[in-house]
């Protein structure tokens, strides 16, 4: 029983446990509830010396019986492995877990069914989706890859566009698609799209852009430092809401930002490493990014207009990353879920399957998480995937 293994090691333990190592143990017990406030407090205030801090916090374990002994046992040996190992320490068996279920994620969409279909196009709290709608849909995929500077190459953004591509063409959505445009060029895409004879039928618009960016900026592909090529972000809301868009009135407006939103650290561009997997698309690092190539964008929204909502690549501040085979890991995972998942969930539960992908990120040294924003759909929209 662990309470025995820690009466058994009791004098060795008093003797050579640092006072840096209590701190940390009782942190480590209060934040699994196996001790108070109150026990914490007269570990280290009744007591003047590292010794009697030791015993005190040994005996008020080995007293709360097995369990709360082997977590400190786990502990010591995570906070001070040399000490673990000098005392020779063991926790005894620990409890066999379950194995959790590895989510199996497919490559094409997963249909509908007919019942789903029937039910949710009559609900009334759902956006209105019809068979003539579902023809009618359209989206805009604006992609830089090719900069004026060849340092800002986005080497693997041509996947994300294949990848965005074919998800939006097998949701039934007439894609325009754009590709290397400055930030001027990028305004009168989204001015033209405004007008595509489509949208007064359609049910929903997707816009998707990837690019560099930084605090609320998409940038264009003349952008340098001298000379900057900016598109702001905000104008994606002023060209498709009511004023300017009516045929867009009252229906979903999905936005998809793969860009940096890193904006407090300096001006420098910094190039993709030639020899790494992940990068990121900052260009206001002032150092490369560390091994890998993955690449940071940064926007943020101030306005809000009825039935949009956003799937933004990062928090603010903070970069999102591109693998150079794969592309970027946003898109891959908005490819994976709403291919495995659109047939049974809203667009707004979609993008939080999509965050949820990034608890576990595949490099250690790294990390990222897309943030929803600007969300006003008064309903839940549903793809309708497979009809």
């Amino acid at each position: 029983m662990a309470d025995k293994e820690l009466a058994r090691v009791r004098t060795n333990f008093v003797a050579k446990v640092s006072k840096t190592v209590i701190k940390q143990l009782l942190d480590d017990l209060m934040e699994d509830c196996l001790l108070n406030d109150e026990e914490v407090d007269s570990v280290l205030e009744d007591n003047t010396g590292r010794a009697d801090m030791a015993r005190c916090l040994i005996d008020k374990v080995k007293r709360k019986g097995d369990k709360a002994s082997r977590k400190m046992i786990e502990h010591i040996e995570n906070r001070d492995s040399a000490l673990y190992a000098e005392l020779e320490l063991s926790s005894g068996p620990k409890p066999v877990a379950a194995p959790k279920k590895q989510k199996t994620w497919s490559d094409k969409l997963v249909p509908m069914t007919d019942s789903s279909r029937q039910e949710k196009m009559n609900d009334s709290d759902i956006y209105k989706v019809s068979e003539t709608s579902l023809k009618s849909r359209v989206a805009l995929l604006i992609t830089n890859r090719n900069f004026t500077d060849n340092n800002l190459t986005r080497k693997g953004a041509e996947k994300d566009e294949e990848n965005m591509e074919e998800l939006l063409s097998s949701l039934q959505y007439e894609v325009v698609k754009h590709n290397d445009l400055t930030a001027k060029r990028i305004n009168e895409a989204l001015r033209n799209f405004k007008e595509h004879p489509k949208l007064s039928n359609t049910d929903s618009v997707f816009v998707v852009i990837m690019s560099h960016g930084k605090r609320e900026f998409v940038l264009g592909v003349n952008h340098s430092n001298e000379k900057p090529d900016e598109f702001p972000i905000d104008n994606i809301y002023k060209y498709l809401g009511p004023q300017e868009c009516p045929a867009l009135m009252n229906k979903p407006k999905i936005i998809i930002i793969q860009a940096c939103r890193g904006g407090s650290r300096g001006s420098v561009i910094v190039s993709d490493s030639a020899s790494a997997e992940t990068v990121s698309d900052d260009v206001s690092q002032q150092q490369p990014a560390s091994v890998g190539n993955i690449v940071d964008d940064a926007i943020r929204y101030v306005h809000k207009e009825k039935d949009f909502i956003s799937l933004l690549s990062s928090t603010p501040d903070t970069v999102s990353y591109r693998r150079e085979d794969l592309g970027s890991f946003l898109i891959q995972y908005i490819a994976e879920v709403f291919n495995t998942c659109s047939h049974e969930d809203d667009i707004d539960e979609l993008f939080r399957k999509v965050m949820q992908r990034f608890e576990e990120f595949p490099d250690e040294t790294k990390r990222q998480m897309p943030t929803k924003d600007r969300c006003t759909l008064t309903r839940r929209f549903y793809l309708f995937p497979g009809h």
